[in-house]
């Protein structure tokens, strides 16, 4: 409980203090006007109140992936702590900070658009390609699991089929994609991010009120998943919302589109992901508490047995909310496990359309225009969910965290240009470098080559890239 507790410290200091610092290195203007002003167009920019900004960039960025990754990260033991605490303060909430930031002097540009004027135009192609791959999977990803859900809750009145809720699902997609973003996201998002929030904060006054055994940081750092995976750089990739998630700096541009002030910055970009930090923190620890009281843990089987038995994430969350918090629990566990993925799914194309219309210079106030555009990637997505939902979620976590350290390069080439201090995300560029990497490298998904050998290729590469990096600066800055 104690290393539960500190880390929970950890995440709040770690706003309070150095996400004020990121802001001070980082230097706003607040009497610049805001795209939402100079850009407004009534669909995607448009001012809105800084409370509703921050719960729909919270919302956005979250959905279940700090749920469902902190319980699958949660199998790697204490060191889970450690990655969502370090990871969400110095990589994950700079990452989302100055992605926010930078795209707000940019005008509002999406992440490909940043990405091509700091790393050159062929990069900015495969940014193009890629952010709109990983969105298209997030759709996908997130469609499925809501999907069979709702079948199986829906059973008792003949709606059985989840195809039947995938149409549902899609149809609402299709019009949150095209409608202004008050229309819809600016009334719902809300709505369920104060939901998302309040379920974190039951299940963590749970884990404190409930009997059960938290892992401490004395305790191994290794060894304690069941399959036997590596906790580093597998739990790098496992939890990726609620530490880092490239999938941030595909959405949050459109709240950067919304902002009215860049001094609401560190509140809205940096805050969201800490907060997200504490719910992958809450749901790690309730997960392993939970799972340390049931039959046979102590017995020859350990509560990372015992959790990974239970079956999937979406399981282990409806249990623990009907479980701790009765049946106000399990209205918050079909919010959790049915409205946070849809309400990740919903953005994601949207901001799939923003990035095509951006790319090809199309005119986005016409409906059609906008539909036109959708109508492929809801296509694609809907071919991805007769594919193996492990494979997706594999892949998923693969393209997000590379996005995510292609965007703290970015980041550090544009602070970098302008004198700025470009260790805040030079340092997590590098580490997420040999992260994405040595997963590749060593995972089943990808090659398959042996661990030490995958790790060793990881670190050369980042060798290279810093090098290579601290040996442009002079050019960098004088191309400013």
């Amino acid at each position: 409980m104690i290393s539960f507790t500190c880390s929970l410290v950890a995440l709040l200091l770690g706003y309070l203090l150095y996400g004020k610092l990121v802001t001070r290195l980082f230097g706003i203007s607040p009497d610049r006007p805001t795209p939402c002003y100079t850009k407004a167009d009534g669909v995607d920019y448009m001012p809105m109140p800084n409370w509703k900004v921050f719960l729909i960039q919270f919302l956005n960025i979250a959905g279940t992936g700090p749920i469902f990754g902190a319980i699958m990260g949660i199998l790697f033991g204490p060191a889970a702590y450690l990655w969502i605490v370090f990871g969400c303060i110095f990589a994950g909430a700079v990452h989302d900070y100055l992605c926010g930031m930078i795209s707000i002097r940019k005008g509002g540009a999406s992440v490909p658009e940043m990405v091509g004027d700091e790393l050159g135009s062929t990069v900015r192609v495969v940014m193009r390609v890629c952010s709109i791959v990983l969105l298209i999977l997030v759709g996908a990803v997130f469609t499925r699991t809501p999907a069979d859900l709702l079948a199986s809750m829906t059973a008792g009145w003949g709606w059985t089929s989840p195809e039947l809720w995938i149409t549902v699902i899609f149809v609402y997609y299709l019009l949150a994609t095209l409608l202004p973003i008050n229309a819809l996201i600016g009334k719902i998002y809300p709505l369920f991010g104060i939901a998302l929030l309040v379920m974190a904060v039951g299940v963590g006054v749970g884990i404190y009120t409930h009997s059960g055994h938290l892992p401490e940081l004395t305790e191994p750092l290794t060894g304690n998943h069941p399959a036997g995976q590596p906790v580093f750089p597998m739990l790098c990739i496992t939890i990726a919302c609620g530490a880092i998630s490239g999938f941030h700096s595909t959405q949050t541009p459109m709240m950067a589109r919304c902002i009215k002030n860049e001094r609401y910055g560190r509140r809205i970009f940096y805050g969201a992901m800490i907060a997200e930090g504490v719910v992958a923190l809450i749901w790690a620890g309730a997960a392993i508490k939970f799972a340390s009281l049931l039959p046979g843990v102590g017995e020859g089987r350990t509560a990372y047995q015992a959790l990974a038995d239970m079956g999937t994430p979406a399981v282990v969350v409806g249990t623990i909310c009907k479980g701790w918090l009765g049946t106000v629990g399990a209205v918050l566990a079909v919010l959790g496990v049915v409205a946070a993925p849809v309400t990740s799914g919903d953005t994601a194309f949207r901001s799939a359309r923003l990035i095509a219309t951006e790319s090809l210079h199309i005119r986005r106030n016409n409906i059609l225009t906008r539909l036109l555009v959708c109508l492929p990637f809801f296509a694609i997505a809907v071919g991805l969910m007769f594919v193996d939902f492990n494979i997706l979620w594999r892949y998923f976590g693969w393209f997000n965290q590379t996005l995510a350290t292609i965007m703290l390069w970015t980041a550090a080439v544009w602070m970098a240009r302008r004198g700025k201090c470009y260790w805040l995300p030079f340092v997590p560029a590098l580490f997420m470098t040999v992260v994405c990497a040595s997963y590749i490298l060593v995972a089943d998904e990808g090659f398959s080559i042996p661990l030490r050998i995958g790790l060793s290729i990881g670190v050369a590469l980042m060798l290279c890239l810093g090098v290579f990096f601290m040996l442009s600066l002079k050019r960098l800055r004088n191309n400013h």
